[in-house]
C-alpha cells in the first residue's frame, strides 16, 4: 500500500524539520512547503495529499487564505498551527473548515495522535455503507449526503458529526461525549464549539435540521419524528 501523503506548511525550517521527523517514524510521506505560495501550488500539482498541517502566521499567503483556497475545490483534512491562543481565532479555523486546531508549543506526539485519528476515521468511513433516515441519505464512502435525493455541502467536520448523530438515534449525547467521539480527543474549550457547528449543520439540513433537538444544559439528541 501506498504511503499515505501529508503537507506540512510552515516558514521556520525547524518546525517542519520537527513535523517531519515524526511522521516519517509513522511511515507517512511528507511533503513541505516554506510558505502558503508554495503550498498551494504543491496542492493543485499533487493530487493524491491525504492530510495538510498549515501554520497560521506565514509570509507572502497566511495559512487562513490558504484554507479558503483549498476548501473551494477539496475536503482533504487540515490541521492548523497556530502561536496565538486567541479563541476568536480557533472558531474562524473551524469556520473555514479546519479539522484540528492546535496551538504552539505543542507536543508533536500529540500533533501525530490527531493526525492518525483524522484519518482512522476517514479510512473507517469508507468501509462502511450508505445510511437513510428520514429523507437524509449519507454515504461514507463517497463522504456525501442528499436530503430528499438533493446533495447538500457539509464540511469534514459537519460530516462527521452528522455521522455520529444518525449513528446514535434516539439517545441524548452531551457535548463532552460529542467532543470526544467526534473531534476524538479530550477538548478544554467551551461549549462553542460544537453549538456552531450544530447550528452550521442544521442550517445546511432545512427543515430536516429539525431533527437534531437541543437538551437544554445537555447537549443534543438526533430523532426523526
Amino acid at each position: 500500500m501506498d504511503k499515505i501523503k501529508i503537507l506540512v506548511v510552515d516558514d521556520e525550517s525547524r518546525m517542519r524539520k520537527l513535523v517531519r521527523d515524526f511522521l516519517i517514524k509513522k511511515d507517512f510521506d511528507v511533503i513541505e512547503a516554506i510558505d502558503g505560495s508554495e503550498a498551494i501550488d504543491i496542492f493543485f500539482s499533487t493530487k493524491d495529499i491525504g492530510l495538510i498541517i498549515l501554520d497560521v502566521m506565514m509570509p507572502k499567503i497566511d495559512g487562513w487564505e490558504v484554507c479558503r483556497e483549498i476548501r473551494q475545490y477539496s475536503k482533504v483534512p487540515i490541521i492548523m498551527l497556530t502561536a496565538k491562543g486567541d479563541e476568536k481565532d480557533e472558531l474562524q479555523g473551524f469556520d473555514l473548515g479546519v479539522d484540528e486546531y492546535i496551538s504552539k508549543p505543542f507536543s508533536p506526539k500529540i500533533l501525530v495522535a490527531r493526525v492518525e485519528a483524522i484519518l482512522r476515521r476517514t479510512n473507517l468511513a469508507i468501509s462502511e455503507e450508505v445510511t437513510s433516515v428520514g429523507g437524509i441519505e449519507i454515504n461514507r464512502a463517497a463522504h456525501q449526503v442528499t436530503i430528499d435525493d438533493n446533495p447538500i455541502e457539509l464540511s469534514y467536520k459537519e460530516f462527521e458529526l452528522l455521522n455520529y448523530f444518525i449513528g446514535n438515534q434516539g439517545i441524548a449525547l452531551s457535548r463532552e461525549k460529542i467532543l470526544n467521539n467526534v473531534w476524538n480527543y479530550d477538548y478544554f474549550g467551551d461549549a462553542r464549539t460544537i453549538d456552531t457547528h450544530v447550528k452550521k449543520l442544521r442550517n445546511k439540513l432545512g427543515d430536516k435540521g429539525d431533527y437534531i433537538k437541543t437538551i437544554w444544559g445537555m447537549g443534543y439528541k438526533f430523532e426523526v419524528e
